[in-house]
């Protein structure tokens, strides 16, 4: 009898939870019954495969435009690029939304998941969401049955 390596295939998508800069776990309410999640396309997605594609064209595209040397983002670059890419792994919010200071209404639509992503006072979560996209086991049967 052989193993069935087609059970071990991780699920498109997967929610994590959100912890605060002190490393816990953020909630929507007080009685800590509404997680604060985002639902994020993983490894394993068409989504995920589109962001790499892309990556790979602006790693290129940046050695053409520097006559075949490798040449690092500017800094302000790495935080655009970063922000993009990650929207489009993010599926959805669940349970917060953004209103920058100034801001009159929340950020809503597509440019929702972008501003936060490029917040960097907000980016103890982009280095989370990186994190967890980049680990193929949150996106696999056992750890969804945690």
């Amino acid at each position: 009898m052989n193993f069935n390596i087609a059970s071990l295939a991780v699920a498109a998508t997967a929610a994590l939870h959100l912890k605060n800069p002190a490393g816990e776990m953020l909630f929507a309410d007080d009685k800590r019954e509404l997680p604060i999640l985002i639902h994020l396309h993983g490894p394993g997605s068409k989504a995920y495969g589109v962001v790499e594609s892309r990556q790979s064209a602006r790693a290129l595209k940046r050695m053409q435009d520097n006559d075949g040397k490798i040449t690092a983002a500017t800094p302000e670059e790495r935080v655009a690029e970063t922000a993009e890419d990650l929207a489009a792994l993010t599926s959805h919010f669940e349970n917060f939304e953004y209103q920058p200071a100034g801001a009159s209404e929340p950020v809503t639509g597509e440019d929702l998941h972008r501003a936060v992503y490029a917040d960097q006072s907000l980016g103890f979560i982009t280095r989370q969401v990186t994190k967890f996209v980049g680990d193929w086991g949150n996106f696999s049967a056992a750890s969804k049955a945690a």
